[in-house]
């Protein structure tokens, strides 16, 4: 399974407390737990040339893995109209976290914005799961229990997820629907929601294994590709 991790790249640049707890960048972070799972991984960032996401690289990549927050508005429409091509074509997608907001997420979802409620309050987070034996939950407990998170709360404006993994309970008393599949195409999507830069989220081993099991959930096997349009007669 080939991977790419995009991060744009951005809190780590300009605040101390995110570089220290992802001296080199979310991406780099989430590349590195991919990498030692036995996965190829590559990593993109915003400021790359064609945000890092040219025909080559999404050519290449099974899963695609996106993590934005301050700048989705700088992605522009020709990348997001590619990505969200090759997810139709069957590339696996894993949003993480404000991804929620991101243009690509938007666009394969139909809603306007991922609307929801939150706070940064460093309240408690508890992520239960709903879909015992479901391969994305494989070697966890019955729950996951961050100490500090970014509070999102309900309602959260996307269509009614395909699978519910994962709701998450904050110690304010919100609840969140934190884990959510959707297909698209022939692609799989992941929402994920845990990830606050200013926590040190993905460092956590369970959300690791989470990532982990997600990636090889939304990896589709190469077929034939479908053909559409005019077609001759199948029975003649």
């Amino acid at each position: 399974m080939k991977i790419t991790v995009w991060n744009e790249f951005a809190h780590e640049k300009t605040d101390d407390v995110v570089k220290a707890i992802y001296p080199d960048g979310i991406h780099m972070c989430i590349a590195r737990f991919l990498e030692a799972a036995g996965y190829e991984v590559r990593t993109a960032t915003l400021d790359d040339p064609e945000c890092g996401l040219t025909d080559e690289v999404l050519d290449d990549t099974d899963v695609l893995f996106w993590w934005g927050h301050m700048r989705h508005g700088a992605v522009p429409d020709e990348v997001v109209n590619r990505v969200a091509k090759r997810v139709y074509e069957g590339m696996g997608m894993v949003v993480l976290h404000s991804g929620h907001a991101s243009k690509i997420f938007q666009k394969l979802c139909g809603t306007p914005s991922g609307e929801l409620k939150w706070r940064e309050s460093g309240d408690k987070e508890i992520l239960w799961v709903i879909e015992q034996g479901h391969p994305i939950t494989e070697g966890l407990g019955e729950n996951i229990i961050l100490e500090h998170e970014e509070t999102y709360g309900e309602h959260f404006l996307v269509p009614q997820p395909d699978e519910l993994v994962f709701i998450s309970w904050f110690s304010g008393g919100e609840v969140f629907r934190s884990g959510c599949t959707y297909k698209r195409g022939r692609g799989k999507i992941f929402y994920f929601r845990p990830g606050h830069e200013s926590v040190p989220t993905y460092h956590n081993p369970d959300i690791q294994k989470v990532l982990i099991n997600a990636a090889k959930f939304v990896c589709t096997p190469k077929s034939n590709s479908y053909k559409y349009g005019w077609v001759p007669p199948t029975v003649e």
